[in-house]
């Protein structure tokens, strides 16, 4: 039976494509498919026609068996759209409005078709119902899984440009941390600054987080953590940007850092030069000239 509503319904496209595929294409038009401007009209047309003929032909061999090897082709298509549209930032009814806009082209197709007993409408309404539906679906689907796809990988690229390793001074870097410090991207800090710290050869890292919102001990673990593997590297650590609130809060969680910390990362700065031997002097001015009051190395 379901080979047989395929066959009739294969026939139907075939004898009615002339105006299945320009009705089809104008409620995709209607339903906004055009309007972000993010595919073109020859495009859409394209699309929807040689979907139409992959459809054809699956329901030529295989009826309306959508697990059937015939409809690989069709499914193949769908999922290469389905990616496609997910990455030009289309919604997921926009995506599914391309399967399921189908349906009333095909119904007003065997409404004015006179070879059907009302019995064979009847029947092939339904089957086509299920099998638009169950396409659609695969549509959504893939659509999800291709936007959390998207939605890790930039969750991931987001997690590496809001951690640079920035060197402040020869041996000296400073790590600025903004936002929350999870496990994902504690993991994500340790790779860039232990490969800084080697690529450098440092001798000291300012881990500064006065864009951290709070700081309560799972995040004081994370710090910890990346203290312990910068010291395996031969870097000594310094934490900047605690906060009067932060600080209270840590001290009632009973949390200890265990290394030196400042208010500011000018603070943490100063310290780090004088652990290297250096210091910063204001210079004085003699005709014009800018000359330096001392050498900026201690015992230089």
């Amino acid at each position: 039976m379901a080979g047989q509503v395929g066959s009739d319904v294969a026939s139907l496209v075939t004898r009615n494509e002339q105006n299945i595929l320009p009705e089809w294409v104008e409620l995709q038009k209607n339903a906004g498919t055009l309007h972000t401007g993010r595919i073109s009209e020859g495009e859409l047309q394209s699309q929807s026609r040689n979907f139409l003929h992959l459809l054809r032909d699956a329901l030529t061999q295989s009826g309306t068996d959508t697990l059937a090897a015939p409809y690989e082709p069709a499914k193949a298509m769908l999922t290469e759209l389905s990616r496609s549209r997910a990455l030009q930032g289309f919604s997921p009814s926009e995506t599914a409005t391309f399967v399921f806009s189908l349906k009333q082209p095909l119904f007003n197709a065997l409404n004015r078709d006179k070879t059907l007993s009302g019995e064979q409408i009847a029947s092939t309404v339904w089957s086509l119902t299920v099998l638009l539906d169950e396409l659609g679906l695969f549509t959504l689907e893939i659509f999800q899984k291709s936007r959390e796809e998207i939605i890790v990988r930039q969750q991931r690229e987001i997690a590496e440009l809001s951690t640079p390793v920035v060197k402040l001074w020869e041996g000296i870097l400073a790590l600025p941390l903004i936002g929350t410090l999870d496990s994902q991207r504690t993991q994500v800090v340790m790779e860039n600054l232990l490969q800084t710290i080697v690529d450098s050869e440092a001798e000291i890292a300012i881990i500064d987080i006065t864009g951290v919102p709070t700081v309560d001990t799972l995040t004081a673990q994370h710090l910890l953590k990346t203290v312990a593997a910068a010291r395996l590297m031969g870097a000594d650590c310094l934490i900047s940007g605690i906060r009067p609130q932060i600080a209270q809060t840590m001290v009632h969680l009973g949390v200890e850092l265990n290394v030196i910390s400042k208010a500011s990362l000018a603070d943490a700065f100063a310290v780090a030069l004088r652990q290297t031997g250096r210091a910063v002097v204001k210079a004085r001015r003699i005709e014009g000239f800018a000359l330096p009051e001392k050498s900026g190395r201690q015992g230089a």
